[in-house]
């Protein structure tokens, strides 16, 4: 599968269709093979991203990195780049009702007490034939090596095409990274607040908020103490991104 991406300080971006992308899902889960894993990258994520190897890494040799939000849009213009946006919110919504009809095996790892059981069951009641094998919320701390090694064997006792994980930025992402030799799923997403939004627990923008790009706004009113910093990492990315896209024509010319 030869997939179209570009990049934003070297971090990629895919430009792909979500036709695309929910093809490429089919074919690796149709082949049965293990450690896919799709990268939902926003601009905190690019943040973080330039300041720590590993999340850069985590992020460079994802399967799909796919834009989430209007920042890394608005970075990509900087770029010459016309990024279009596919979140984790709408990507689990697309996964659920592509899948249905071809058996898709989902498992929901993460978010708060009963709210991966909760988006279950709200997920059914779009796609009746939305297929949940298993749901399971780790406590917040660290967990020991036996106590990991168990929730791996539990997983895999499910037998997942998709492994969703809410566990909140950087930390999800970890989470994969630590997991793909062991958990035996085609597929692992860290959709972060996804499952707080398909459950309920936290409001989701309507739909023309998101339309407009200003679901970020949204959020900061809803969640300002969460969102503030977060966004602050955001707005520096951008204007990182945007003054490395105004010098590199620059640096071209002069090399010529």
């Amino acid at each position: 599968m030869i997939c179209n991406r570009e990049s934003i300080k070297g971090i990629p971006v895919s430009m792909d269709s979500p036709q695309f992308v929910l093809e490429g899902i089919e074919r690796r889960i149709q082949e049965k093979i293990p450690g896919g894993y799709i990268s939902i990258t926003n601009t905190e994520s690019m943040y973080h991203a330039l300041r720590k190897p590993d999340h850069m890494a985590y992020v460079q040799e994802a399967d799909f990195s796919l834009c989430d939000g209007v920042g890394v849009i608005a970075a990509g213009y900087f770029w010459g780049l016309n990024i279009k946006r596919y979140n984790g919110p709408i990507l689990l919504l697309d996964c659920s009702r592509y899948g249905q009809s071809r058996g898709w095996r989902h498992f929901f790892y993460g978010g708060k007490e009963g709210v991966a059981n909760l988006m279950a069951e709200r997920l059914r009641e779009q796609f009746p034939q939305l297929n949940v094998v298993g749901t399971y919320c780790p406590p917040f701390r660290e967990l020991t090596p036996e106590e990991d090694e168990e929730i791996v064997e539990m997983i895999n006792a499910t037998k997942p095409d998709i492994v969703w994980v809410g566990l909140g930025l950087l930390k999800q992402e970890a989470w994969i990274a630590a997991h793909l030799n062991r958990v035996n799923a085609p597929w692992m997403v860290g959709v972060g607040a996804a499952f707080d939004y398909h459950s309920g627990a936290v409001p989701w923008a309507p739909a023309w908020i998101r339309t407009l790009g200003m679901e970020w706004l949204f959020r900061l009113v809803i969640q300002p103490k969460l969102r503030a910093k977060r966004y602050w990492w955001s707005l520096v990315f951008v204007l990182e991104a945007a003054a490395a896209g105004f010098i590199r024509p620059l640096k071209s010319f002069a090399n010529k």
